[in-house]
């Protein structure tokens, strides 16, 4: 049984952007590949959407990730995840020198803090876990929790969660939410938003609708998840706030919703 360097095999530069794979697993240059193993070259995607930074400092950044592509590589694409724009417009050779402190879902906007040195990573990993990290996002959900004010608890990952959460205005067919989550775990907000019977609109995953029938019958597609981050604070360290961007605002107001709510 023979193997081969996965660089005789594809071109070095798809290993590079993260789009070959051998069976399951994202190849890395060097890689030995069996005969009898399955490689597969994923189609590049250049995905038309700025990159905002928010603040710059020696050793972290604050971005405005757009919603529509990933914080740090997934299986359907590296090239164009978040992680990878910041390292090429830093100029950083590595995406993997660059720590992610936080992460927002492919289908969610909002302010992605990157660490630049691992005493940057430390800082922020203990302002996270002293309950230093706070983050406030905006979301639209289908319809108000009750009470209007309070914290979601319920388990996440088998892990205590908690929420806090306030509706700051409704419409006839919603409600747009502030919700601060004190611990990370993965799709907190989504799962606690579900769990109220207010789920998000466009997050299909946990029970938001995937359009939106307006009063004149027009149905708008919802190609995202109603969910933002719009401020990540750290005192001392970063202070990045995000605008709400145009299409969370169209949806509010073709919900019914006054625009002046959202500011």
């Amino acid at each position: 049984m023979s193997e081969k360097r996965i660089e005789s095999l594809v071109d070095p530069i798809a290993i590079d952007e993260g789009r070959v794979f051998i069976g399951k697993k994202r190849a890395k240059r060097g890689d030995l590949v069996k005969d009898e193993s399955e490689v597969r070259v994923n189609e590049k995607r250049d995905i038309d959407a700025s990159i905002v930074f928010l603040h710059r400092a020696k050793d972290l950044v604050a971005v405005d990730k757009p919603a529509g592509i990933a914080t740090v590589p997934d299986t359907r694409d590296a090239h164009n995840s978040l992680v990878h724009r910041v390292a090429r417009e830093l100029g950083v050779r590595a995406a993997e020198s660059i720590h992610v402190t936080s992460r927002l879902d492919r289908g969610v906007s909002g302010v992605v803090v990157f660490a630049l040195s691992d005493k940057a990573r430390d800082s922020l990993q203990n302002a996270r876990t002293s309950g230093a990290y706070f983050r406030r996002y905006v979301a639209i959900a289908a319809r108000a929790p009750s009470p209007a004010e309070g914290e979601w608890t319920a388990p996440v990952e088998g892990k205590p969660s908690r929420s806090r959460y306030r509706v700051v205005a409704t419409a006839e067919r919603g409600a747009f939410l502030h919700v601060e989550p004190e611990t990370g775990r993965t799709h907190q907000i989504r799962i606690h938003a579900s769990g109220a019977k207010s789920p998000l609109l466009g997050d299909t995953k946990y029970g938001g609708s995937r359009t939106l029938v307006l009063p004149t019958g027009k149905v708008l597609p919802l190609e995202r998840i109603a969910l933002h981050c719009a401020h990540v604070r750290v005192e001392g360290v970063v202070d990045a706030r995000a605008p709400i961007p145009s299409e969370l605002r169209d949806w509010w107001t073709a919900l019914g919703g006054e625009a002046s709510a959202l500011d």
